[in-house]
């Protein structure tokens, strides 16, 4: 089947509209989508990843550490920032469209078996899911990096057995499906803790430490926690990455180069250097220290506190949520050592806007509203009413004429530009510059 674009356009067209029938948590749709696609998860060896920030980032440099060693990788991660192919990654190169028409048709009519067998329509992501698995096990992959799309214990994600599962941290996102406390969220991240399998937390806040705790020695499965196993710290900071010292409680030590900008960053790699020493424990796999470097050195994950000027400085960041937003104002500060910050930003209508805004700080000076392309794009009197109070200075602009003016306020006043808010603008940003997206 030859994969032309219009072909393909009209194959995922159909599979887009599968958002219309909204988010629903629950496994029995996908187990029903696997078992007529064969059940390909099954035998596939899995990192399973949860957590409200962070879960990209560890996929990534798990990833590059796994593809150093000499192993084929497969990395499932959502939303996409520009193609649809990003989501479904085999040694961090997205799905060829040539691979992915003859999947999607193949999906599409698994889930017509599947509707008219449950009385259920498959969402977007089960279909997407399903479709990652049967990909990833015709390729024959030696290890699968799969993010959770929401939560875990309901997320179409959790049907795997995973080597380890790990949860990065936990914060308040996704709210009207998870619950409006972080007790609540915990435990639905805590869903994909399997008993028996390790799992590797970066979570050190109260009450979520305590109730991953619990989990954990409930379902008999050893918990590590990350900061407690792997020692991380930040030497310099630098245009083309940190370099951070570790050391485990393993034995992995030295110095090495983070290509990903942020504080928080490092945190990331202690919860994924975790993991590879769980596995080294496990006997999963053999990685000297400089097999492990190498693989760090070479992440990869554009749209995360990505540098994309000197002059001026130019940051583009997918945070879209609070707890992000703080990590976000730290590593502006560690970036840019303290300089004002003009803001280009767009959000969703269902995130906490006003919160994310309040988290960025006292750093930000001057702020551009632009419009996302989503329908869940936010109404533009209701990014005014979440930023009353702030002291900023406000505008409303398209992208292409935010980016420039707030580049020029930036060159007039010695400043720094931040484009964050969501992945959408990321995406919209990165395609405008003619930028990858993996």
């Amino acid at each position: 089947m030859v994969a032309t674009p219009q072909r393909l356009q009209a194959a995922l067209a159909s599979l887009y509209r599968r958002h219309t029938f909204g988010i629903k948590l629950g496994l029995h749709v996908e187990e029903a989508l696997l078992a007529a696609l064969g059940n390909p998860h099954q035998g596939l060896r899995c990192v399973h990843v949860a957590g409200t920030n962070g879960k990209g980032s560890v996929c990534a440099v798990l990833d590059g550490i796994f593809r150093a060693a000499g192993m084929k990788t497969g990395r499932y991660t959502s939303p996409h920032l520009i193609r649809f192919n990003e989501r479904i990654c085999i040694n961090g190169t997205p799905i060829t469209d040539e691979e992915l028409l003859p999947l999607v048709d193949l999906g599409e009519q698994a889930a017509a078996t599947v509707s008219q067998a449950l009385g259920q329509d498959p969402t977007f992501f089960e279909v997407t899911t399903a479709l990652a698995f049967r990909h990833f096990r015709d390729r024959a992959v030696d290890v699968v990096l799969l993010e959770t799309g929401m939560g875990g214990r309901l997320d179409a994600t959790n049907v795997v057995d995973p080597l380890v599962a790990v949860i990065t941290t936990i914060g308040m996102d996704h709210m009207a499906y998870l619950g409006n406390d972080l007790e609540s969220i915990a435990r639905e991240k805590c869903g994909i803790i399997k008993p028996g399998r390790p799992v590797v937390s970066g979570v050190r806040e109260e009450p979520a430490r305590s109730i991953i705790r619990a989990d954990a020695a409930g379902k008999k499965a050893r918990l590590i926690e990350a900061w407690e196993t792997v020692a991380v710290q930040i030497k310099k900071a630098e245009p083309a990455g940190q370099k951070i010292v570790i050391e485990s409680a393993g034995g992995l030590s030295g110095t090495v180069r983070l290509p990903l900008q942020g504080p928080h960053q490092a945190d990331n790699l202690a919860v994924a250097l975790a993991v590879v020493e769980v596995l080294l424990e496990r006997g999963t796999f053999a990685l000297p220290m400089e097999i492990i470097r190498r693989g760090i050195e070479q992440t990869t994950w554009p749209g995360r506190c990505q540098i994309l000027s000197r002059d001026p400085l130019v940051i583009l960041d997918g945070a879209h949520n609070p707890p992000a937003a703080r990590r976000l104002a730290e590593s502006l500060r560690q970036i840019g050592g303290g300089i004002p910050v003009g803001l280009v930003c767009g959000f969703c209508g269902d995130k906490d806007v006003r919160g994310y805004l309040q988290a960025l700080g006292g750093g930000v000076k001057r702020a551009w509203f632009v419009p996302i392309a989503s329908e869940r794009n936010i109404a533009r009197a209701d990014l005014h009413a979440a930023a009353s109070g702030l002291r900023w200075e406000l505008a409303d602009a398209s992208l292409a004429e935010a980016l420039e003016l707030a580049k020029a306020w930036a060159r007039e006043t010695g400043g720094m530009v931040c484009v964050t808010g969501s992945l959408f603008l990321v995406g919209e940003v990165l395609e405008m510059l003619g930028m990858d997206a993996v």
